[in-house]
């Protein structure tokens, strides 16, 4: 177990980069066991979930080679239809090795996939997508067993617009005979860059960014080149963590029109930020106003954004609502915020209120899921005194060199080994 400490406050200032985006790099390279051949990507986040992915590849039969954020997979020789049961249990993606694994062997057995527990995410609307497609399923405990002598494309609205179901259905979709139609599909931008990178591959897809998508059926697909967009959620923590500090920092890879909602509540709260091309300069020197959030599908407020905004709002003077409209269990970070002197009332699994401002002092918390952990960071970093946050390799799961990224900008910070 590794824990970081942090001593504050310290000024935030200078310059700090987002990564790839990890919600594009994932499904992207699920996506590369469709075609057999070497696909290389670029800008590829160095980041423990990205590592876990390519070795659950690696024991399909993959070869890989990742260095320097470009990452190489050679699929040729992959034969087995069945991922590492342990492996695919400590990662949340990996349910995205249903669609691509299905389309280009026609079966595929696999366990329940694991990741941060934020509340229930079941799979429900995967598996009536894939029926859709021509798929039988059957579960045995917690194992699926997909199967399709022939994938036919069909007509298929989603129960409710989800990111990792409209990657999975469209990965199995583009390798169908025929054509399908996939209404309340997500349009997040990592989900718009990942059917960008399917057309690459030679899919034939329309509609690519809106909520409605025609697809037709090709019979193979090609390896490619492709460059994975800049990641939102980081680029957006980084801006909230300028947001909240004291000094002048910019945030590169911010891509203004990924954070429509974002930069609202910016503007709303009263956080003086500038624009410039693929960056956002922060220079907090005014009182913020309380508001009042609520999480949505994009364009809407990320829910994974909505834990690290919750610092702002404890600075706020007055009081600020939370709505959590996407997970249940995504408040009770709120706990850990309050040991630091936060005043968060959780009103029940999806609502909460901050009274503000509160100042914060270190002390011993944990990090509980992957963006609770990177939100109580942003707090110790603006809190008097030293804090120790338990969990560091959750935090691992979506951050790249998460440390040497702040200590860059002035942030005292450092990582510690658990003793036995």
């Amino acid at each position: 177990m590794q824990s970081f400490i942090i001593k504050g406050p310290t000024k935030l200032e200078g310059e700090i980069s987002a990564s790839g985006s990890k919600n594009a790099a994932l499904p992207i390279i699920a996506a590369s066991i469709l075609a057999s051949g070497i696909t290389t990507l670029k800008n590829i986040p160095d980041i423990v979930d990205i590592q876990n992915l390519l070795k659950i590849l690696e024991g399909l039969g993959a070869k890989t080679n990742f260095e320097n954020n470009v990452l190489t997979i050679d699929t040729k020789d992959i034969k087995s239809y069945i991922p590492d049961k342990k492996l695919v249990k400590n990662l949340r993606a990996s349910v995205l090795l249903m669609g691509s694994i299905l389309a280009r062997f026609g079966k595929v057995e696999i366990p329940t996939p694991g990741g941060c527990f934020i509340g229930p995410r079941p799979i429900d609307v995967h598996l009536a997508g894939f029926e859709a497609l021509g798929a039988t399923i059957t579960q045995e405990k917690d194992m699926y067993f997909l199967e399709a002598s022939k994938l036919t494309g069909n007509k298929f609205t989603f129960g409710k617009i989800s990111v990792t179901a409209t990657e999975n259905i469209l990965q199995t979709a583009v390798l169908s005979e025929g054509e399908s139609e996939l209404r309340l599909t997500a349009i997040e931008p990592h989900v718009t860059d990942f059917c960008n990178f399917l057309v690459k591959m030679g899919a034939k897809i329309d509609g690519i960014g809106t909520h409605f998508l025609k697809v037709k059926g090709v019979k193979e697909l090609h390896s490619v080149e492709h460059e994975i967009i800049p990641d939102q959620i980081e680029a957006g923590t980084f801006a909230i963590a300028g947001a909240v500090g004291k000094g002048e920092l910019i945030v590169n890879n911010f891509i203004a029109e990924h954070h429509d909602m974002l930069l609202n509540k910016f503007s709303e709260m009263g956080v003086n930020f500038t624009l410039g091309k693929n960056n956002i300069t922060l220079k907090q020197n005014r009182a913020l106003k309380p508001i009042n959030i609520q999480t949505e599908v994009y364009p809407g407020l990320p829910t994974d954004l909505q834990a690290p905004f919750s610092i702002l709002l404890t600075q706020a003077e007055g009081t600020s609502n939370i709505f959590e409209t996407i997970f249940e269990g995504r408040l009770n970070y709120l706990h850990e915020l309050n040991k630091m002197g936060a005043s968060a009332i959780v009103s029940n699994p999806h609502q909460a209120r901050i009274i503000g401002p509160t100042p914060l002092h270190g002390t011993h918390i944990s990090g509980l899921d992957l963006r609770a952990g990177a939100t109580l960071i942003i707090a110790s970093i603006i809190a008097e005194g030293t804090s120790e946050i338990n969990g560091a390799e959750v935090i691992d799961r979506g951050y790249e060199d998460i440390v040497g990224k702040l200590t860059n900008i002035g942030a005292n910070i450092e990582r510690k080994e658990e003793e036995y």
